[in-house]
């Protein structure tokens, strides 16, 4: 087995094996992450966590990912959403429970040293209201927390609906995790690399081009896919390789755990058909209800205009950020450009991270594994 490197001697390495940009930021926050891996495995002491923000491509997860690979103590890594589906999961489980967050709390306590969390992001009131009470029980636990977020703490959930209720958790983290802002001017999922082009406008034949060549060899179909009931309609299929049309996998009631189901099953998927999103720029958007508010990945609670499209396009973002988490690459055929994917809408802030994660995936380096994955600069 390798010997695992630090947080700072995987940055350095990286630097020099992986052609890395040096970036005083990052080094500074190889540095801070360093430090609490020393805590933690030469003092035995439980540390301050890290909360390390910025914009996209700053190497907030890649950073956070090395610090966990070289944890020899409990650990669990998750996204932020896959662990917010285990605490309304758990809750379920636990009903009847006097205080289910602070026994969720301390069986998380029991089970692992150190939480390492991605993309921290909360516009669901039902989180925020958890997440105060949750993250104070598992502090007192001694849990030590690293996450990454697009925003300050002081701006999580900025303008959602009752945000007093989420306070408790933004204290807590001030209080427990060393805030560290990540900017160093560059976004390096753009950092040159060998270009391989998943993404095509207005080229169907490319689309039916990549998956001839990705299926090669393999008994092929076009029989649905069943997903929990629902039969999906495909263009075509493999054991590795799924290709639908954006209707099929965005406009149909799919969710989160979909689309973690099938990047448990295809090493690649590919999207044709995907329109432009969100309003046309300079056109006005509808008012929100109040009934509108509810969970979804575009941000801040609150829901000022909104376009018709933008339930599918929370589904596509919410397909994007599966497949870069779990190294799966997309191939997709749409209308538009990437940068004009999301012309403007309530979602044009979390666009921003689905935008730069397409354009990394167009390098040969974002790859269908986790091992793949883990040599890009994300």
């Amino acid at each position: 087995m390798p010997q695992r490197l630090s947080p700072r001697q995987a940055y350095d390495d990286a630097l020099v094996r992986l052609d890395f940009a040096a970036d005083a930021a990052q080094a500074h926050a190889a540095d801070v992450l360093e430090a609490c891996y020393r805590a933690l495995h030469d003092d035995g002491s439980r540390p301050q966590g890290v909360y390390l923000w910025g914009p996209v491509g700053r190497g907030k997860t890649w950073l956070m990912d090395r610090f966990h690979d070289s944890l020899a103590v409990p650990a669990r890594r998750q996204h932020f959403h896959h662990f917010m589906r285990w605490v309304h999961r758990r809750q379920f489980q636990l009903s009847g429970t006097p205080d289910p967050l602070t026994v969720m709390a301390r069986e998380l306590g029991d089970e692992v040293a150190v939480l390492c969390l991605d993309e921290l992001f909360v516009s669901d009131i039902a989180d925020a209201m958890l997440l105060g009470r949750l993250m104070q029980v598992m502090f007192e636990q001694g849990v030590v927390l690293v996450t990454t977020s697009n925003q300050p703490p002081d701006q999580l959930y900025a303008e959602g609906y009752n945000r007093e209720r989420f306070l408790p958790a933004i204290d807590a983290i001030q209080r427990h995790l060393q805030v560290l802002a990540m900017d160093g001017g560059c976004d390096h999922r753009e950092h040159p690399g060998r270009a391989a082009p998943r993404y095509w406008v207005r080229a169907p034949q490319r689309l039916a081009q990549a998956f001839d060549e990705l299926s090669d060899g393999q008994s092929r179909s076009s029989d649905p896919l069943d997903m929990g009931g629902r039969s999906i309609h495909v263009e075509g299929r493999c054991d590795a390789v799924l290709w639908c049309r954006y209707a099929q996998l965005c406009e149909q009631p799919l969710g989160a755990l979909d689309f973690i189901g099938l990047c448990d099953r295809f090493q690649h998927i590919l999207v044709g058909e995907v329109p432009a999103l969100g309003g046309d720029a300079g056109a006005p958007l509808e008012e929100a209800r109040i009934e509108d508010l509810g969970p979804d990945t575009g941000g801040g609670g609150a829901r000022r205009g909104f376009s018709q499209q933008d339930d599918g396009a929370r589904r596509f973002i919410a397909l994007v950020d599966e497949c870069y988490d779990r190294g799966v690459p997309l191939y997709i055929e749409a209308q538009v450009p990437i940068d004009a994917l999301y012309a403007q809408g309530e979602l044009s802030f979390a666009f921003r991270r689905v935008v730069s994660r397409l354009k990394e995936m167009q390098l040969a380096r974002f790859g269908a594994s986790a091992t793949q994955r883990s040599e890009a600069q994300a």
